[in-house]
Order: structure tokens, then C-alpha cells, then sequence
């Protein structure tokens, strides 16, 4: 049944004090007709340039389609939980949440930034992107049978943006109205700012059932199983231990192409482990079937076992060409002791990654040099072009020289562990900012203020890594407090940003966008539970985020991109860490994968079970 406009918004005195604009019946009228005329419902959206599948496609490439619908697929999750609402910032929600919901179009892995119909089934865009249009399947259905209407749409946008996480608000900041504008259609209309990838983030839109939280306060932690319309739905968990998914034999959207050859596991499951060390051990009891390494110790010695050397067990490196990544020694530099840049600058020459790459890393990371860190055309790697001028010349007596003039590389050692070279150049450098050692305690010469902080960590293994650092800090007189906490202080400490220094990591997609605004972004800078973990509040930043999201093609976007790359590096916001371009992967043979790995990375919705494979391991 079509809402009415009182169902569609509340009020024009609520949708003004969450920053809607709400557009009059006469203009929604003459959008229609304008869309109508220009523009033709197509199957999907691509950031720039064309989609790779036609309208008629029946599957990705990167799928199996025969893949049986079979067995389990059980994972290991770190630290705990305690909800299944992973929309606020409130509690530690459950891992795999995704699998219950369906949104408006979903991505394919194997092109940099494109999206086709879920629950939409067309999509109406204007060229200059002023507006999008979904056109809703008539099939789709929530778990309890009630179909999935505009009206869930709607909700879904406002509650997020009223009542959701602080980056809902950042990342639909431009839209300003959204309505119903037919029987299964409903329309965004936009702000006037140019953003280019607005269509395809409201196609990630994940939708809410407005007839379920009727009776449900959305911004309230809970274990209340909720409703979904997805491939899967919770069926057993046990708080802060196991969460397990199962495949919804009716599920609406079985046979749609963006879903054929995917979803094929029985049962999910994500068993909770408080240490990796622990969940690599019982990754070989057989406690589950895959593990994503993330140490490069127990990558290097950790896997040499019969299970490996008879196959039972498949160890494996696959190149990843998906993302970018920042990873680093981040500075809450809203704290006093972090708000010069010179002794950000100076900190970071007490990082001594040769060594720590030789005697602990077994040679495997290479040191982040960029915020776009692997990417061969994000990262900065030489002078700025007319591009990239363009946007940085209006700031240029804002910035520092080296933007326009120095490619940045950290800081090198010699790789034998006493880094002289390095702790001298530190000495200087804080010096210079006021500093000098009384008592061989880094001390500022005005205020007596001493040069020390702590660093805030969860995992057992980031003692390792920041150990070293602190002793070379020692070595000059600044303090490095290490403090572990248990996984509830951490996020509740990190999101509330009351830390000096945490290890951060900025994963890039493909084709970065409005994301940025809650990186870097000034407006996210104290909204807790922002990705602005660095505290950030430069406009110049701000400006060229902008550029980042204004960008019109795939030349602007990356210039852009480079741009960014250059403002953020030469302000050493953090200490750049390491980085590797592979994933580590082990995974018991039963679970299968497709030989064709995408663009965009591995995709284990589009693995499978084997069960004759795992007949054979039990039976020994």
C-alpha cells in the first residue's frame, strides 16, 4: 500500500531539525516528468564509465553457479558482544550482522565502483546526478512475510540519520528529501552539492523494517534477534561466544543475478576468541574452517603442521588489488602533548621499521608511505600534476612547502637496532620545538611540561611491536606508557576519544568518496564514535575532501585522491606502520573457492562446501 505523506515524514517541524529539506508536490511532479523524459530505469549504477554486465546478465563472473547449497562455514571473531544493533554506537555488536539485511543495490567485485538491483530492480539517474529513483521488486519480503515497501526505505534513511552511528549523518549528509513518487518507487533528491557517488551510496542503503522497530527502540542496544529480509537470519547465539547464521530456505531474493552462485553455506557461524594466538590453535583442532592471518610471526611459524603438509588444511597468499590502507601510530591530537606538529614529526623517527621488519616481521610488510599505501594511482609518488595544482594552489600559503615541492618517504634506519641516525635527527627536531632533557626527561623549556604519553591496545601481539618503539623513545627522554585494556574499555575509550595514541587503520576501496568526510573530515572531528580518530579540524582538509567527492572523472577522482595524499602525509598526523599486498589465508580443504579471484578481493559469499572433502578428513 503507497504511504502517506504523514507516514513518509512526520512532521516539517521534525524533518527541519534533522536538516531535511522537504521538496513541495509540485516539484516532486515536475522531477518525475523530468526523469521521465531524459532518462530510462537502468538495471544498475556505475561511479564512472560503463557497467560491465548487461540488463540481462543471470550472474557475475567471479561465481560458481552450479555450487551446492550445503554444509557450514564456520569463522573466529575477536574480543565479544553484547547486541545485534550495529547501527548506533552503543554496545559491541555481533559479527555477520550483514547477512540479515538486503539493501537497494549491491556492489560487484569485479569493477572498481559499480552496483546493481537487490531489493531495487531499476534505477532512474539524471546526468548531472540532481536526484535518484529506485523502482522496488514486487517479491521481496521480510522474514515474517510482510513485503518490503518505499515505506521501509524511507524509515530506513531517517532513523539512521535521526537516531544511528555519528557517520550515517556524515554519509548522507547530502540528501535532502526522500519520498515515495509512485507505487514502488521512491526518490532522493539532493542538496545541489555535486556528489557523484551519492546514487550508488543510497544503493548501499541497508534497509529497515519500519513495522518491526514500530514496537522496538531502535537506538537502544539489545539481543532481541531483529528482523531482516536477507540471505540469512540468527538462529542460535550465545552472548559474547557464538553467533550462528542460517540460510533462509524461502529467502525472496534465492535467484536474482547478483545472487546466483552466492549465499551457499547451510549455517554460518562466528565463534568469539579473546586472543588470535588462541584461535589459531583451535583453527587447527578443526574449531572452525577458515582463518584470515593478520601476524606475520604466526604466518611464518605458525603453519607447520601435518594438517598443511597433507592438505588437509590449505594455506595460501592471495594478491589483493581491492583497497589501499593507512596503518598507524595515531595522535588524538586533541590532547595538548600532540598539537605541534614538529614533535608529531619528531616521534616518528624513533620508529625503526627496517629492524622491526627483519627480527620481528620476517621480512613480509613493506612501511606505509601514503594514506593510499599499495595504490598505484591514489598514492602521492611524484610531483604534483595540473590536476592536482589546481586544487591545492588556493591553499598553498595554509600548507606546508613540502606538499608542492617533496615526495614523502619515512624515515629509514640502518636495520641494526640502535637507529643513532634517526634518534639524533628527533633530538633536533624537538628541540627546536622548545624542548631540551632535564634529568634525560623530554621537557618543555617554558611550560616544564614533560613529553610523555600512552599508547592504548587490545591484542596481546601489538605489545610486541610497540615495545621497541617505546624503548627508543626512552632513549631520548620521552615517556611511552603502554596499557592494555580489556575489549568494552577499548571501545569505549577509543570512541569517546579519551586516548593519547592507538594503532588506526584506513582501509580505501576501489573509489574513494565520502567515506573521507568521516576519516578526516572537521564536522566528524567530535562526534564520538567517528572514524576521526586523529581529531582533524584543517578546512583545508576539508576542501579537498570536497575535490575527492566532487570529482566528475576517474582523472579527477585520483588527482583528488593524490591531493589528499599530500595535505594529510605532510601534517604527521600519525607514524606510518607497514602494510603487505596479499591476504594470508588458511582454510580447511572442504571449503572451496572459486579459481577467479575479483578486482575487488576475495568474496567468501561465493564459497562453498565440499562435503565428500569433508567425509574424507573425518573419516580420517
Amino acid at each position: 500500500m503507497p504511504a502517506t505523506r504523514r507516514q513518509v515524514i512526520r512532521s516539517t517541524a521534525a524533518a527541519t531539525a534533522t536538516g531535511l529539506v522537504l521538496p513541495s508536490s509540485a516539484l516532486l511532479a515536475g522531477l518525475t516528468r523530468q526523469a521521465r523524459a531524459n532518462e530510462a530505469a537502468t538495471h544498475g549504477i556505475a561511479m564512472h564509465g560503463d557497467l560491465k554486465y548487461g540488463p540481462d546478465f543471470t550472474n557475475f563472473d567471479y561465481v560458481n553457479v552450479d555450487a551446492p547449497k550445503a554444509g557450514r562455514l564456520r569463522q573466529e571473531a575477536s574480543g565479544t558482544f553484547d547486541s545485534f544493533n550495529g547501527f548506533i554506537i552503543k554496545g559491541n555488536p555481533a559479527t555477520g550482522l550483514g547477512l540479515i539485511y538486503d539493501s537497494l543495490l549491491t556492489s560487484a567485485s569485479d569493477e572498481p565502483f559499480s552496483e546493481y538491483g537487490v531489493l531495487a530492480e531499476t534505477v532512474e539517474l539524471p546526468d548531472d546526478r540532481s536526484f535518484v529513483r529506485f523502482n522496488m521488486r514486487e517479491n521481496a519480503s521480510w522474514h515474517d512475510g510482510v513485503p518490503v515497501t518505499v515505506d521501509d526505505v524511507i524509515f530506513s534513511l531517517n532513523v539512521l540519520r535521526e537516531k544511528g552511528s555519528p557517520f550515517f549523518r556524515q554519509y548522507y549528509a547530502n540528501v535532502a528529501s526522500v519520498e515515495q513518487t509512485g507505487d514502488r518507487q521512491v526518490s532522493f533528491i539532493f542538496d545541489g552539492t555535486v556528489n557523484r557517488e551519492l546514487p550508488l551510496i543510497l544503493g548501499q542503503l541497508t534497509i529497515l523494517p519500519k513495522h518491526y522497530y514500530d514496537t522496538q527502540p531502535f537506538e537502544e542496544s539489545s539481543l532481541n534477534i531483529p528482523l531482516g529480509s536477507g540471505p540469512y537470519k540468527i538462529t542460535r547465539f550465545e552472548a559474547g561466544r557464538f553467533v550462528e547464521y542460517e540460510l533462509v530456505e524461502d529467502y525472496w531474493g534465492r535467484d536474482i543475478p547478483v545472487n546466483r552462485g552466492r549465499y551457499n553455506f547451510k549455517t554460518i557461524r562466528y565463534d568469539y576468541y579473546r586472543d588470535r594466538d588462541v584461535s589459531l590453535e583451535a583453527f587447527k583442532s578443526r574449531e572452525f574452517d577458515v582463518f584470515i592471518e593478520n601476524s606475520a610471526k604466526r604466518w611464518a611459524t605458525g603453519y607447520d603442521i601435518p594438517q598443511v603438509n597433507d592438505g588437509r588444511v590449505i594455506k595460501e597468499e592471495v594478491a589483493d588489488q581491492s583497497t589501499a590502507v593507512m596503518q598507524g601510530y595515531v595522535y588524538n591530537i586533541r590532547r595538548p602533548v600532540f598539537q605541534d606538529k614538529v614533535v608529531r614529526q619528531a616521534i616518528n623517527y624513533a620508529f625503526d621499521f627496517e629492524w622491526m621488519n627483519k627480527t620481528l616481521f620476517y621480512g613480509q610488510y613493506e612501511r606505509c608511505y601514503s594514506y593510499f599505501s599499495g595504490s598505484e594511482v591514489f598514492a602521492a609518488r611524484s610531483a604534483p600534476d595540473e590536476r592536482e595544482l589546481a586544487i591545492l594552489e588556493p591553499f598553498r600559503d595554509q600548507l606546508p612547502e613540502e606538499v608542492f615541492t617533496t615526495i614523502y618517504n619515512p624515515p629509514v634506519s640502518d636495520g641494526s637496532g640502535e637507529n643513532r641516525q634517526n634518534l639524533r635527527t628527533a633530538l633536533r627536531l624537538l628541540r627546536g620545538a622548545g624542548y631540551e632533557l632535564v634529568d634525560d626527561v623530554m621537557t618543555h623549556a617554558e611550560t616544564g611540561q614533560k613529553l610523555e604519553f600512552e599508547y592504548l591496545y587490545l591484542q596481546p601481539s601489538s605489545e610486541r611491536i610497540a615495545q621497541p618503539f617505546a624503548q627508543a623513545l626512552a632513549k631520548i627522554g620521552v615517556q611511552m606508557t603502554l596499557r592494555r585494556v580489556d575489549t568494552a574499555q577499548y571501545i569505549e575509550r577509543v570512541e569517546g576519544f579519551d586516548f593519547d595514541m592507538i594503532t588506526g587503520v584506513w582501509g580505501q576501496s576501489l573509489s574513494p568518496g565520502n567515506e573521507q568526510r568521516e576519516y578526516w573530515g572537521s564536522a566528524a572531528a567530535d562526534q564520538p564514535g567517528s572514524r576521526n580518530r586523529i581529531g582533524i579540524k584543517n578546512p583545508v582538509v576539508d576542501a579537498v575532501i570536497d575535490a575527492v567527492i566532487q570529482a566528475q572523472t576517474r582523472d579527477d577522482l585520483e588527482a583528488a585522491c593524490r591531493a589528499l595524499d599530500r595535505v594529510l602525509i605532510w601534517e604527521h598526523y600519525l607514524v606510518p606502520q607497514f602494510f603487505n599486498r596479499v591476504d594470508r589465508i588458511a582454510r580447511w580443504s572442504y571449503i572451496v573457492r572459486p579459481e577467479a579471484t575479483p578486482l575487488r578481493g576475495l568474496d567468501l559469499m561465493s564459497w562453498w562446501y565440499d562435503e565428500a572433502r569433508a567425509t574424507e578428513i573425518d573419516q580420517g
